[in-house]
């Protein structure tokens, strides 16, 4: 049975502190120790008892954004990134979080598209209290339609969302 290859080391002049990882991936060093010790990211090699980190870890780290910015649990992100290499394949199990991520990305974003068309017809709401807007915010899909029947009074410069 052949000897699997060592795994690459990369030369240690290629290998980047802590600090100029976090100024270039616009954290703070403690985000990336914790990212670290809670298993988002891979440990890094150490010189002179020092972080050193091979530039690829820019991207997990721009993965972890992304995820966080689209409303990922730490959770999820480790279920995302755990046990991979940077430079590895993802695995079959991203499937699956994926399809559940893309059914609850999809739902909010119908949920702000409903939220925007109410905002767009309450500019043209001319009712004095909320209790008269009911329909407003019983109503089911409105296409651009307003259910008041009291128009707004235009204002000068008025401008729609």
């Amino acid at each position: 049975m052949p000897i699997p290859p060592a795994p690459r080391r990369p030369a240690p002049d290629l290998l980047l502190p802590i600090g100029d990882i976090a100024r270039r991936a616009g954290l703070q060093a403690s985000a990336i120790r914790y990212y670290e010790r809670i298993g988002l990211l891979p440990r890094p090699a150490r010189r002179g008892g020092q972080r050193r980190y091979e530039p690829s870890i820019l991207e997990w780290l721009s993965l972890i954004a992304l995820a966080r910015e689209a409303g990922f649990t730490i959770r999820e992100i480790r279920q995302l990134v755990r046990d991979f290499q940077p430079g590895s394949r993802p695995a079959a199990r991203w499937r699956e979080l994926a399809a559940r991520k893309l059914t609850e990305i999809d739902t909010t974003i119908q949920r702000a598209e409903r939220m925007r068309a109410v905002l767009r017809i309450a500019m043209d709401c001319g009712c004095f209290r909320l209790e008269d807007c009911r329909a407003l915010l019983d109503a089911g899909p409105l296409e651009g339609r307003s259910p008041c029947v009291l128009p707004a009074q235009p204002s000068a410069g008025a401008a729609y969302l």
